[in-house]
């Protein structure tokens, strides 16, 4: 099962801590053969247990987390996080959730979003895996653990990481039926997460290697409604036009696929045509016209990065990026027009 990423940090926080468990996405990574970014393990010990075994192993506790039950320490230059054991509630509006600990690892597991990220290793390398995640990871599907509906309204962001688990792991994964429908039931509840926890999926999502699946489970989900509603016009909107064979949002997902992973460029190529259905006009001939879209399509970047509180940075080159895509000279040109 297990693939030849390097497990000298997990071997030394065993050492430190021989009754944890490596849990969450570390456990998902390393069954991938990804070596993982982020070291989460947990313990039955409590918050100041487990500052003080740090302690004792003559390394610094990092305590910014220690009231939510996490301590940090470093291994190797790695940050690692150890956390007591916890259930998990999220007040709508409020980013930190309700926490309570708990003294046995299947409640730590299961206040997990996705059976894939509730596998725990032990260790002696083996899993406890009482939601079949590893089958899931093996099937490339996404399902909640327990029932969706739950998961989805402890925490909404929830609906937002599905999506962009769909294409995070080098191979699409396709979503489960409950777990899809549960979230297109509830997509009205990402208004209740903060825009800025939006804002680190979203990044994520189109610095990846094909942000198309991602979006187009938000569209079809409805989660885009609600996020930005006026990219979601282009779902379904047919473009009437001699140079476009496709539908405006298939054009659109196709010109992100094909442009750099920067994270600006994924941008711009993502809302380069929002101003198109609100400048479409009749031509004698039968098709449709679309002038002057680039000019109101940077109008409506604007608004969309005030609504999503972008740095000024990026609203400026996003901005220029799309007011003048359709420039000779312009780096989304090329993408543009092969997805046309």
């Amino acid at each position: 099962m297990w693939s030849s990423v390097d497990s000298s940090i997990e071997q030394a926080v065993f050492e430190m801590f021989p009754h944890s468990f490596m849990v969450g996405g570390s456990v998902r990574d390393r069954i991938l053969g990804i070596p993982p970014k982020d070291y989460d393990f947990s313990t039955p010990l409590t918050p100041d247990e487990i500052e003080a075994t740090v302690r004792q192993h003559q390394r610094k506790p990092y305590l910014i987390g220690k009231r939510f039950g996490t301590v940090g320490f470093k291994v190797n230059g790695q940050m690692v996080e150890m956390t007591t054991f916890r259930s998990e509630r999220y007040i709508p509006g409020i980013r930190k959730p309700d926490v309570a600990f708990v003294t046995d690892i299947d409640a730590d597991l299961f206040r997990r979003d996705f059976t894939i990220n509730a596998i725990a290793m032990l260790p002696d390398n083996t899993t406890y895996d009482p939601f079949h995640g590893a089958e899931d990871l093996h099937k490339h599907i996404i399902r909640c653990v327990g029932k969706p509906k739950d998961r989805f309204k402890e925490d909404p962001l929830r609906l937002l990481r599905m999506c962009r688990f769909s294409a995070q792991f080098g191979r699409q994964f396709s979503i489960e039926a409950d777990t899809f429908d549960r979230a297109t039931d509830l997509s009205n509840a990402i208004l209740d997460v903060s825009r800025e926890r939006w804002m680190i999926e979203m990044d994520k999502i189109l610095t990846g290697d094909k942000p198309s699946i991602p979006f187009y489970h938000m569209s079809q989900t409805r989660l885009l409604n609600y996020m930005i509603p006026e990219l979601a016009l282009q779902v379904g909107y047919d473009q009437n036009s001699p140079h476009h064979s496709k539908p405006l949002w298939d054009h659109t997902l196709s010109v992100v696929d094909n442009l750099p992973q920067d994270i600006c460029l994924r941008w711009a190529g993502l809302l380069h045509d929002i101003g198109k259905p609100f400048v479409r006009t009749e031509h004698k001939k039968g098709h449709s016209n679309y002038l002057y879209h680039e000019q109101v399509g940077a109008e409506l970047v604007r608004k969309v990065a005030y609504y999503l509180r972008w740095p000024n940075d990026r609203l400026d080159v996003v901005t220029r990026l799309v007011l003048h895509h359709t420039d000779d000279d312009s780096p989304i040109k090329s993408a543009d027009m092969a997805a046309k």
